[in-house]
């Protein structure tokens, strides 16, 4: 077996640019997040009111992913990206309006709580197909041997980005304002277009056009449930992070358990993301391919055991600790989810494996925000993110226990066999 080559995705000049274009959305779309919890919440002072935010999203986020699948693989990938770039950018003016201090004073708080709340709704639709038009593009931007390499560092952008964004929200919060942070969202969309524009339009990889879309959907749900490794991957990363949502909890914790304010919030949310990143570094010379199956298993009970300490936590270091080893353990999860999916998906099914995917997985983060917010009313914050730990770690023991077969996953044939293919 040759050498293996951490940098092999990046000889490739579309992908570096695609790799712009994703660092601009994501960071755009983690600070529009951020933005919006902290105004949501600093004007209702109510956890469910947070909950709510990530429900709104996914909502239209689930119920259009399979048929937003469809239409990816049949539609030319460039310009149906350029398309939910345009929306988002229309969506994020639409906040950084509703942000602006003359309206916030002349408008009730429910008029601007439920305005929010409907954009907020119409980006869960962009994020249908948002999510997998990226999914698929990046396959067309390098050749399948270096597929595996190509979502290491899709990955590793994702989560910079991911620090990025919540950092510098939580700084642009305290010194420009909530509605100029947002004008800086909107920003970010219009550099994501630019660099869009220096990447060529790619065929269509897709045999059958016009193939009616429920059949097509169903070829897609029937791919997953028949692949237990896909399966497997997807669904216990999906409960786990739906039990572990206490991120949505977060503006909450700063100002009225931490007390350190929009900065200390800003590092908060940044942390999972910076444990994350580094994670995908290591990962990107040393490969998880090796007993795949158990290292996602103790990756994500590790994750439970930082946000019960999380939880616990009255001290602004150790909490920001748990967040930090929480994304370290995330991103392991990521790494080894990604590859199979890029692995294990055929070129014209991308678009909707992917959007499978989201229901499950994208998803689980929203619903996963909503039972944060919903327990929090519920049991008290502190009592709602230890019940979401300790059920993530449930979730994880018995499917150790009852799926043998998942905790002996090995990919390295599989990236051996795609390493060696010309």
């Amino acid at each position: 077996m040759t050498k293996k080559d951490p940098y092999a995705a990046l000889r490739y000049k579309e992908f570096n640019t695609f790799l712009l274009l994703r660092f601009a959305m994501v960071f755009a779309w983690s600070m529009q997040f951020i933005v919006i919890e902290w105004q949501v919440y600093s004007i209702t002072k109510d956890p469910l009111s947070l909950g709510l935010i990530g429900l709104m999203e996914v909502i239209p986020a689930v119920s259009m992913a399979l048929f937003a699948g469809h239409i990816v693989d049949q539609k030319e990938k460039k310009g149906l990206l350029l398309k939910c770039i345009l929306a988002f950018s229309v969506i994020s003016f639409g906040l950084f309006l509703l942000t602006w201090p003359a309206v916030v004073q002349d408008y009730a708080t429910k008029t601007i709580l439920y305005s929010i709340y409907i954009l907020v709704f119409l980006g869960g639709l962009v994020r249908a197909f948002l999510g997998p038009t990226i999914f698929s593009f990046l396959s067309l931007l390098v050749p399948k041997k270096v597929y595996p390499n190509a979502a290491t560092w899709s990955s590793s952008v994702w989560q910079i980005a991911s620090v990025a964004g919540p950092a510098v929200a939580g700084f642009s919060i305290t010194l420009i304002g909530v509605h100029w942070s947002m004008c800086s969202v909107f920003a970010c969309s219009i550099f994501a277009m630019l660099f869009l524009s220096q990447i060529e339009k790619k065929p269509i990889m897709n045999p059958k056009i016009g193939e009616p879309v429920m059949q097509s959907l169903s070829e897609g749900l029937k791919f997953v449930f028949n692949n237990k490794t896909v399966l497997g991957a997807i669904t216990l990363d999906m409960v786990a992070v739906l039990f572990g949502g206490a991120v949505a909890l977060l503006p909450i914790f700063a100002q009225d358990i931490l007390k350190v304010g929009p900065e200390g919030f800003g590092f908060l949310r940044a942390a999972p993301a910076v444990g994350a990143f580094i994670t995908m570094l290591i990962t990107a010379y040393v490969p998880v391919s090796k007993n795949a199956g158990m290292k996602l298993l103790s990756a994500i009970f590790a994750f439970g055991i930082c946000i019960i300490v999380f939880g616990l936590s009255t001290i602004f270091w150790v909490s920001l600790a748990a967040l930090f080893l929480s994304g370290v353990f995330d991103g392991i999860s990521v790494v080894i989810r990604q590859t199979i999916l890029q692995l294990k998906t055929p070129d014209h099914m991308r678009g909707r494996v992917s959007a499978v995917n989201s229901m499950f997985v994208g998803s689980s983060n929203e619903l996963g925000a909503f039972e944060s917010g919903l327990t929090a009313k519920l049991m008290g914050t502190v009592t709602a993110v230890v019940f979401g730990g300790s059920m993530t770690l449930f979730v994880v023991l018995t499917t150790g226990i009852i799926s043998p077969t998942f905790r002996k996953l090995d990919l390295t044939k599989d990236l051996e066999e795609h390493e060696n293919q010309e």
